[in-house]
């Protein structure tokens, strides 16, 4: 099997280590340990539950425990629709490798998480790109995405909320989705890894395994829970998907380990407190990203309503891999270009870490942006409004 590089993750791991000001990442800042025990009330006696545990295979399908504070995630999940996973990453490739066969039909937005349109292609799939444009709030379209289905297709992958534009599909735009979908009883995959950033109200939009029958739910503890170092994920989906994804998760799972899984149930069973932090993080970024954007002229972007990324159009006449690495270079600041995410002219931005490095960063983006002017670098012949 040949699959295309996998573009963000190999700029990631060739910069990620060599920034000062990391404003590519994309989790809500890292809980430490200690903070983590701090938010769940279990300082004190966390090795009383540690040291007994013998570091054996874990549950299969995940503890009884965690599947449980998964499941209160969702509005008509239970246990049995709920299994654990090598983080949200492990998960979308498991159900990938379950659904899509050589010459298979799928249909996946972009931009979105690479995972999604190369491994299907990788299968031998005929893939169909629905493009998400700024002008219409980087969301389907609707009318293009009813042209691009067919009686036969296999699979709809989309990412809600979006990772890189952070759009979000609320709930009239998602049942007009699936209203399409389900005209020819299509799975769609929705990669939720960033639910529960909404910037309003309790910061979860509304789940696809909650809303379609044929709806398939993948997610993680990596971004919104601020625990990436877990690497674990799951899917919530109908019993029957669930089964046909043990038989492929068997050969390359087993079960996630016994101390991600402990630690994983006990942020779910605290939740509120790590979203409280998460939404105090998040929202109040997004307004010191919001601010710096309208005092930035060269800069422009469709302003996120959840996750923690953001696409910045900027208007010079470079590439964006050259913007970032020069970038880099001056300022020890790390962007991600648009061009491994297939939108060039465009730069990723995280503003989900800790607030004083954002501030910091963006001012020294500042600076580089009035040096390119200073140096005479042409201005880009398109911008957005």
């Amino acid at each position: 099997m040949k699959i295309k590089p996998f573009g963000v993750e190999i700029w990631m791991n060739e910069f990620e280590n060599h920034c000062e000001f990391n404003l590519a990442e994309t989790c809500v800042a890292s809980l430490t340990i200690e903070q983590l025990l701090e938010l769940s009330g279990k300082n004190s006696d966390v090795l009383d539950d540690l040291k007994p545990m013998k570091l054996t295979y874990g549950a299969i399908e995940g503890s009884d425990r965690l599947r449980d504070a998964i499941a209160t995630l969702y509005e008509r999940q239970e246990r049995q629709n709920i299994v654990v996973t090598h983080g949200a990453i492990g998960a979308n490739a498991l159900v990938h490798e379950t659904l899509v066969e050589p010459g298979d039909h799928v249909i996946s937005v972009r931009p979105t998480y690479q995972q999604h349109y190369s491994i299907p292609e990788s299968y031998g799939a005929t893939v169909d790109i629905l493009h998400l444009r700024p002008e219409i709030g980087f969301l389907p379209d609707l009318d293009e995405f009813a042209n691009l289905i067919r009686p036969d297709t296999k699979l709809i992958a989309i990412n809600n909320p979006n990772n890189p534009t952070g759009a979000l599909m609320d709930a009239g735009y998602l049942e007009q989705f699936i209203e399409i979908a389900r005209r020819s009883q299509t799975y769609v995959l929705c990669d939720e890894v960033y639910r529960g950033t909404s910037q309003t109200g309790d910061g979860f939009c509304p789940a696809i395994a909650d809303l379609y029958e044929r709806g398939i739910s993948v997610a993680g503890m990596s971004k919104t829970f601020s625990l990436a170092g877990l690497r674990l994920g799951w899917i919530a989906a109908a019993t029957e998907v669930l089964e046909a994804v043990s038989i492929h998760r068997d050969y390359n799972t087993i079960s996630v380990g016994m101390l991600d899984d402990y630690f994983a149930a006990l942020a779910l069973e605290n939740k509120s407190r790590i979203l409280e932090r998460s939404h105090r993080i998040t929202r109040g970024n997004l307004q010191i990203l919001d601010d710096w954007v309208s005092n930035e002229p060269r800069i422009s972007y469709v302003k996120p309503q959840a996750g923690t990324t953001a696409l910045l159009k900027y208007d010079f006449d470079m590439s964006s891999r050259e913007f970032c690495v020069s970038l880099l270079e001056e300022t020890g600041v790390m962007f991600t270009p648009g061009s491994v995410l297939h939108m060039e002219g465009w730069l990723r931005i995280g503003y989900a870490n800790n607030p004083e490095i954002l501030k910091t960063g963006l001012e020294k983006v500042s600076g580089y942006l009035k040096r390119l002017e200073e140096r005479g670098v042409p201005f880009a012949t398109e911008t957005i409004t």
